[in-house]
């Protein structure tokens, strides 16, 4: 079963992401995000290139829309997919992490932002879900 769903929402796109660590849920965000949008890591092919990704920012849902908003902007200015991920340090206000961009072409359907619309990181039991709504 995926760690992601995506969740009816009015106007916008919106996912539910649940995870056993806060890094997880960093990291099924962006593969659910990506998902939403038509990519995936089977879909990309062609070169790799590596990135390496810090952020800072004032809490863990700033930051957490700042990594979101940064994959979807080298995706779209690269053509890529970023699978896999490595988070190498995260703590609520700073993440680090390296990940690996395939070509993927394009996208099938648009995201424009990660909003803050709701956006809390929750924990429950046996880990954290937070519910992200993408502005299309």
């Amino acid at each position: 079963m995926s760690p992601y769903r995506e969740v009816d929402h009015t106007a916008d796109w919106a996912l539910h992401v649940w995870a056993p660590t806060l890094e997880a849920l960093f990291v099924d965000a962006a593969r659910g995000m990506q998902a939403l949008a038509g990519v995936s890591a089977e879909t990309g092919g062609g070169a790799n290139a590596t990135r390496r990704v810090v952020l800072e920012a004032a809490d863990a849902e700033s930051l957490l829309v700042a990594w979101l908003q940064e994959l979807l902007y080298l995706g779209e200015a690269e053509g890529r997919v970023f699978d896999p991920i490595a988070i190498e340090t995260l703590t609520p206000t700073r993440l680090q992490a390296r990940v690996r961009g395939r070509e993927t072409g394009s996208t099938i359907r648009d995201i424009k932002a990660v909003t803050f619309h709701n956006l809390a990181i929750r924990p429950i039991e046996g880990g954290y879900e937070a519910t992200l709504v993408f502005d299309v």
